[in-house]
This record gives C-alpha cells, sequence and structure tokens, in this order.
C-alpha cells in the first residue's frame, strides 16, 4: 500500500469522526428542542383542563 493510500485513509477516517461528532451535536441540539415544546405544549394543555374544572 503507498503512503498517499493510507494517508487518504487516515484523513477519511478522520472525515467520518468529525461528522460522526457533528451528528450527534445536531441529534441532540433537536432532542432538547422537541422535549422544549412538548413541555411547553404540556404546560397550556394542563393550564386549560386546570381552568376548565375550577370554573
Amino acid at each position: 500500500m503507498s503512503s498517499s493510500d493510507q494517508e487518504n485513509r487516515e484523513r477519511n477516517r478522520e472525515i467520518a469522526e468529525n461528522e460522526a461528532k457533528r451528528e450527534v451535536v445536531s441529534n441532540v441540539r433537536v432532542s432538547t428542542w422537541a422535549i422544549a415544546v412538548t413541555v411547553i405544549a404540556g404546560v397550556i394543555v394542563f393550564g386549560i383542563a386546570w381552568a376548565w374544572l375550577n370554573r
């Protein structure tokens, strides 16, 4: 195997690692937003139900 093949493999491995890290960060960000939206929607529904039951 030539040195350029080895360099290409190392470069590709590094690119794949960076892409995996970027994907994890993106997934965490999306999950955080999904949880936040769900909690806000739950609070709104709870508030409406509470107001309706205590009228």
